[in-house]
């Protein structure tokens, strides 16, 4: 065992509730996936390919659904081979099988109790065809990574659902999930127009196969004969084929798409139909062709507040006939609580609950039609009773785009934010509907009159323009009284949206188990079965995700709630909406932060010291806390806040022995010496055979502990000059602080990074000083990394003390070469502060050497010589600091190309965790590596010296500074 090999039981949760949760997990399935489930599948695809440990089991257990089953086994599938290696073995042994991407949807869809497969890994990319109008993706793409490709072709995806963040295609198309502006002639169904597919019996069909029906016939002759059977029988039924038109008028996902038997006239036409909505129970969609729509960027958008929700619900109709793209209407109580929004103005807070607002978006090709628009939208505004209840509240359109930014992200932001906000131990149910746009006022009076009846506080939010509302209900699914209610209020919902409003009980989260008892009472008897003899047509041994669209048992809806235990209260806001795990480093690696509050819910649920919780806390300390880069990107994905990283740095502090934190504390009260020791250490290793030195650092990880003491990795830079840059205080514009690690290690080229900042201030009539007395202290992200708080205590306090001194009582901006150092002094330092040091520490003004370079020194710049490209690595630091813009801009002065890959992320150095746990910043980077060396650059550039060590290792490119290009390119 390492000499500091940390105890597990650290990690144990110190209190929890009363006896174990009616949901846990069961101890026979403490040892994960049973055998011979275990080692055939194993031996099908490889073990590498297959999850069985409990850890793996329950953290995909859970989805943004109020419900949580827990499968047998997860396989990560990595191609098609895969997935038809599944399937035949699921029917050879009478399995069942769901797959899951993103695990976004609301309602178990990415849910199963056998076998689960990850369609996300290794499912990514996009395609595009011709100029953009078409573009080929593959499902586990993110929306959002999609239309960044389209972009910039000017071109856009009809589908925009408010997870775009997260969600991925497949879903999308699986669910014909919508969103804001999609209505029912942008959606997949519309959109869509090609699927390739993997059908139950592993038979894959390319509807853009000109030869897709002939070879369909021969694979699957019974298929295609029950096909088409149906579609006669639909044809046939003059009453039955109006109904399903008008059906279809409104959005609609509940049950399949019968409408796919009358627009298509083959076997493959309807089935490319009846894929789109069906939920993942028809088959695998392995690729998608879209037609993709004009991206309009002319916008003109208002916020516009109502007294109550019938006033902004009648105001819809004539906002559609102005020509809006987009009205969302949110209640006061979703206003309220997107105040946990960073940017909405903390006064919406004290809205009055009746308060309502129209969210309403006008998108145009040109300045000429946006003009029109606006001129229609404000002769509707001057007949409306709009109100202005809070100082921020202004009512007028604007085309400011931080502005509209704000808008939409709060709008968003409803499901996470007013979710956020729900009583702790809640469980979440979040429901849409939709009715005729015309009869919206009086379904939003109906609605609330029912939550409140039903002791459910109100929350209403929706795409106003399609008729199509969105509601939340909280309870406590550990209580019977409180199931009881929720089944008594979703059994009168359901009945008030069909019987009096002929609405529909899904306009665009599909069936889902919580809907799935109700599809009859929606589609009456006849369409029904026709539903169900569709199903046993295409997967007759129904292996594919049973009870997920079609379920007998009118209580099925009640099956497998998830309690929701409380735990730390950083996470304990958590919805497990998932939003955060498309920035995490780890996603691919290990856990995902919605994983980690998953897997610690789920010790929460258990006895202690139960079977179940030996497992999880055993796999742990690696798979959440070692493996977390504790960038906090997840922080900034988070509609509410909630800092992950944080969380792991806390539990990285209770694992630490007191010996650990004395050591960590000597390391920062010494610091000049331990500096000055790296970096002869970094000199000396420039003499030292690679190989011997990895060798000499893999022994030491063993006998110490892995997660203290760094691998040494080829190629390291070799060490900085042992002094720093001579400069004057004495007419100095700024402090300039050399960050330690560019104290420690050196920079490419013929000058360092100190040298290049000294040299490029002073060439724009901006000198900038360096104390002579910088060494030995520092940012304390070292510390603070790890959770040494005692370390960390002395050097923030020691790090804002010198500044403050430096800047003469902060009369001086202080300059910071490394962004994660920025970071660090200018907004971690703060909690570990004195009383008197946080004073200090709010007379400063820190500015990052990218926001120093671009606003102070460009302007007074000549640039000489330029680079043909560059492609940038924004660092997770800059997105928490905001200036990534700034790093373009600089970049933009010194290289003809700026590229920033559509991939780029969080690299997972995280200072010297990359040394710690290499495969981290392996996993984390590999998508964004794949971009940079797909085509060659003649720069790449960045701003913090670890990220660009980590880069360097990913790519095989050498990264640098862009203040060192910009020192290059200005040079006379």
């Amino acid at each position: 065992m390492p000499l500091l090999e940390p105890t597990p039981e650290a990690l144990r949760p110190a209190s929890r509730p009363e006896g174990p949760a009616p949901d846990r997990v069961p101890d026979r399935q403490a040892k994960g996936t049973p055998e011979p489930l275990r080692s055939e599948l194993s031996a099908l695809l490889g073990a590498d390919k297959v999850l069985t440990k409990i850890s793996d089991l329950v953290r995909y257990a859970s989805d943004a659904s109020p419900y949580r089953f827990v499968p047998q086994v997860v396989v990560v599938a990595q191609d098609i081979d895969d997935i038809s290696a599944i399937l035949s073995y699921a029917h050879g042994r009478s399995r069942e099988v769901v797959f899951r991407a993103a695990g976004t949807s609301l309602n178990g869809q990415a849910q199963g109790e056998d076998i689960l497969v990850d369609v996300r890994r290794h499912w990514a990319g996009v395609e595009v065809i011709g100029d953009g109008e078409q573009a080929r993706i593959a499902p586990g793409t993110t929306v959002l990574r999609a239309n960044a490709t389209l972009s910039r072709h000017g071109r856009v995806l009809g589908p925009d659902p408010a997870s775009a963040i997260a969600c991925t295609i497949g879903g999308v198309v699986a669910n014909n999930a919508s969103g804001m502006t999609a209505g029912t002639t942008r959606n997949s169904y519309r959109t869509v127009a090609s699927l390739t597919f993997v059908l139950p019996t592993g038979t894959v069909v390319d509807t853009a196969d000109p030869d897709a029906d002939e070879q369909l016939a021969h694979a699957e002759p019974a298929l295609c004969e029950g096909l088409l059977a149906i579609k006669r029988e639909i044809e046939a039924d003059k009453e039955l084929t109006a109904r399903i038109r008008a059906k279809y008028e409104i959005k609609n996902t509940n049950g399949y798409r019968l409408d796919a038997f009358l627009d298509g006239a083959t076997p493959v036409e309807i089935l490319r139909g009846l894929m789109v909505g069906s939920e993942g129970t028809f088959g695998f969609i392995s690729e998608v062709v879209f037609d993709t729509l004009p991206l309009d960027r002319q916008v003109t958008t208002a916020l516009l507040f109502f007294p109550s929700l019938p006033a902004a619900a009648a105001a819809v109709p004539l906002f559609n006939e102005a020509g809006a793209l987009a009205v969302e209407l949110m209640d006061g109580n979703t206003l309220r609580a997107s105040t946990s929004v960073a940017g909405v103005p903390a006064d919406w807070g004290r809205l009055p609950k009746s308060t309502a607002a129209l969210l309403v978006e006008f998108r145009a090709p040109d300045a000429a039609r946006q003009e029109a628009y606006e001129a229609a939208a404000a002769k509707v505004v001057e007949g409306l009773e709009i109100v202005a209840p809070v100082a921020s509240v202004t009512n007028a359109f604007t085309r400011d785009p931080k502005t509209i930014g704000g808008y939409w992200k709060a709008r968003k932001a409803f499901v996470t934010a007013v979710g956020g906000s729900r009583p702790s131990g809640t469980t979440l149910i979040t429901e849409d509907f939709a009715v005729p746009p015309s009869r919206l006022a009086d379904a939003c009076e109906s609605l609330l009159e029912l939550q409140t009846r039903h002791g459910f506080d109100a929350a209403v939010a929706g795409h106003a323009a399609h008729g199509n509302l969105h509601f939340l209900l909280a309870f406590d699914a550990g209580l019977p009284s409180d199931v009881e209610r929720y089944a008594a209020f979703m059994d009168e919902f359901c009945r008030l949206t069909v019987e009096r409003f002929d609405g529909s009980l899904k306009a665009e989260h599909a069936t889902g188990r919580n809907i799935a008892p109700f599809l009859e009472l929606e589609w009456g008897p006849k369409a029904t079965e026709l539903m169900w003899r569709t199903k046993q047509v295409i997967d007759p041994d129904c292996v594919l995700a049973p009870r997920i669209v079609l379920d007998r048992d009118p209580k099925a809806h009640l099956r497998g709630l998830k309690t929701i235990p409380k735990v730390e209260l950083i996470a304990d806001p958590c919805i497990e909406c998932g939003f955060c795990e498309p920035t995490c480093p780890s996603e691919d690696l290990t856990t995902t932060p919605r994983q980690r509050i998953v897997l610690r819910r789920e010790m929460m649920r258990q006895a202690p010291g139960s079977p179940v919780e030996d497992g999880l806390v055993e796999a742990y300390g690696y798979d959440a806390v070692d493996t977390c880069a504790g960038d906090s990107t997840c922080k900034l994905a988070c509609p509410v806040g909630i800092d992950t990283g944080a969380l792991m740095k806390d539990f990285r502090r209770a694992r630490h022995s007191p010996r650990e934190e004395r050591a960590a504390a000597f390391t920062a009260k010494n610091f000049k010496a331990v500096e000055a020791a790296a970096r002869l250490a970094v000199a000396a290793s420039s003499r030292i055979n690679d190989r011997l030195l990895t060798t000499v650092t893999r022994a030491a990880r063993k006998a110490v502990r892995p997660d203290l003491v760094p691998e040494w990795l080829p190629d390291i830079p070799g060490a900085a000059a042992r002094k720093l840059p001579r400069t004057a205080r004495v007419g100095a514009s700024a402090v300039y602080y050399p960050a330690c690690v560019n104290r420690i290690f050196g920079s490419p080229g013929d000058r360092s990074l100190p040298q290049a900042v000294v040299a490029v201030s002073a060439r724009a009539g901006r000198p900038v000083w360096i104390p002579d007395d910088v060494a030995g202290t520092c940012c304390a992200t070292i510390w603070h990394s790890k959770g040494y708080d005692e370390g960390n205590a002395v050097m923030a306090n020691r790090i804002v003390e010198a500044a403050w001194a430096w800047t003469a009582g902060g009369r001086l901006p202080l300059v910071v070469d490394a962004s994660s150092c920025t970071l660090g002094i200018a907004h971690e330092v703060v909690p570990y502060l004195t009383a008197d040091n946080r004073q200090l520490h709010r007379e400063l003004t820190v500015v990052d050497s990218l926001v120093w370079a671009a606003d102070e020194l460009l302007p007074h710049l000549t640039v000489h010589r330029t680079v043909g490209s560059a492609v940038l690595h924004p660092t997770c630091s800059m997105s928490h600091l905001g200036d990534e813009a700034q790093l373009r801009t600089v970049a933009e002065a010194c290289a003809d190309e700026v590229v920033v890959p559509d991939d780029a992320g969080c690299c997972a150095f995280a200072g010297d965790r990359g040394m710690l746990h290499k495969e981290l910043t392996e996993s984390a980077t590999r998508k964004e590596a794949a971009e940079v060396t797909a085509r060659s650059f003649d720069a790449h550039l960045s701003a913090n010296r670890m990220c660009e060590v980590g880069m360097d290792h990913a790519t095989g490119h050498a990264y640098y500074s862009v203040l060192l290009e910009l020192e290059r390119a200005t040079r006379p």
